[in-house]
Order: C-alpha cells, then sequence, then structure tokens
C-alpha cells in the first residue's frame, strides 16, 4: 500500500507540475501579446505622424505645381499684352502719332485769294482724334477729266508737317501762270496727299481758267503758300 500510495503522489507530482508549466506558459504568451500590442500601439502615433508628413510634403508639391501653373498664367497674360501692342490693329488707329495721312484723314477747304494774280489757298487739317503727318512732298492738285496737274511753284521741297489738333496746312494753287488767252474753264479742283492715294478729295470753287497750273509745297503760315511763279 505505502509503494502504491508513493506512485499515487508521484504521479500528482508530475501533473501538478505539468500544470504549472502550462499556467506559466499562457502567462508568457499574454505577456508577450501584451507587449506586441504595447509596441504596435506606440508605433501607431509614428506611422500616423509619418504619414502626416507625407500629406504636407505632397501638399507642399501641389503648391508648387500650382505655383508652376499660375507662373505660366501670368506669362500668358503677358504674352497676350504683347500681342495686342504689337498686333495688326494699330495699322489701322487713325489716332496714332508718326503715320502718313491719307487724304480721307484730313478735313479739306478751299478759299480764292487775289494776291499774285489771284490763286486757291487750300487748307488741310487733321479730322477729330487724328493724329498724322503730311509729307514733304507737293500736294497732287488735278484739274479736269483729263488729269492735268500742277507743277511744283517752287525751287525746294517743303517740310513734313504734323497734323493734329489746332494745327493746319496751307498749299497754294494758281491754276494759270501764262499770259495768253486760252485754256480750260473748270469750277472745280481734285486734291490728294499722293499719286496713289485712293480717295481723292473734289473742291467746289468758282469757275477759273487752267493753263501751266503751279501748286506750293505744304507751309504752316498761309503766306507762305503764295504761288508765285518761278
Amino acid at each position: 500500500m505505502n509503494r502504491r500510495l508513493r506512485t499515487a503522489l508521484a504521479v500528482t507530482a508530475v501533473i501538478g507540475s505539468g500544470l504549472l508549466m502550462t499556467a506559466c506558459g499562457g502567462g508568457d504568451e499574454s505577456s508577450a501579446s501584451d507587449s506586441s500590442a504595447a509596441s504596435s500601439s506606440q508605433a501607431s502615433p509614428t506611422a500616423s505622424s509619418g504619414g502626416e508628413g507625407g500629406d504636407t510634403s505632397g501638399s507642399g508639391t501641389s503648391k508648387s505645381s500650382g505655383g508652376g501653373t499660375a507662373g505660366s498664367g501670368s506669362s500668358d497674360k503677358s504674352g497676350t499684352s504683347g500681342g495686342d501692342s504689337a498686333g495688326g490693329d494699330s495699322s489701322g488707329d487713325k489716332s496714332g502719332y508718326g503715320q502718313s495721312c491719307g487724304t480721307n484723314d484730313i478735313s479739306w477747304s478751299v478759299s480764292s485769294e487775289s494776291q499774285a494774280g489771284g490763286y486757291f489757298l487750300i487748307k488741310a487739317q487733321a479730322k477729330s482724334g487724328i493724329t498724322c503727318i503730311l509729307p514733304a512732298e507737293l500736294p497732287v492738285v488735278a484739274f479736269g477729266s483729263d488729269g492735268t496737274q500742277a507743277e511744283p511753284a517752287e525751287q525746294s521741297a517743303g517740310q513734313p508737317i504734323t497734323l493734329r489738333a489746332g494745327v493746319t496746312a496751307y498749299a497754294g494753287v494758281n491754276p494759270k501762270t501764262t499770259n495768253e488767252d486760252g485754256g480750260k474753264e473748270l469750277d472745280s479742283l481734285i486734291v490728294s496727299v499722293a499719286n496713289d492715294d485712293p480717295n481723292p478729295e473734289s473742291l467746289k470753287v468758282d469757275s477759273y481758267v487752267v493753263d501751266k497750273p503751279v501748286v506750293t509745297s505744304w507751309h504752316t503760315s498761309p503766306a507762305d503758300a503764295v504761288p508765285f511763279s518761278s
């Protein structure tokens, strides 16, 4: 009996030892699990912080890209503005300085004068809002349907004249420079700035006789536009 009792006690001790070891092992796994959870919990803020950092970096990149786009827009605006200063419309702008006058840029008038045996004084003024330059050339003055033109009454060409508000250019026309009878009797002058001008102007005057007509250059004073025969 004593041997059986000792054997039973020994078996009981072995089983108890196994149970104790199992309990200890479970505690270690639980502890390891808790430790892993704690590590994961501690790592999460770090990862989150890293993610925020990544977002910030991405945001920065986006802003930089946006900035580049804005820069391009600014460049486009500048390019558009440049196109508008150089564009083709300026060629048709009749208010700009430096352009040559066309016949239709000018308000024309004529008066009959008695000096130098009688002549016509042509007056040229820029139309409202226009500034242009009369070239240093004779005005083109024609008479009648056959296109007879006046010859120079002066030995030298005049100077360019800038027409603007308050400025008048004058040219004198003597339709008859001969003493003999004869010639064509007409009642209008046809004037233009240049031979190739497509818009000549017809000025109505009293009846006159044309025979070897002459015309002066443009002047800013009517006294300088008397067409004495050369």
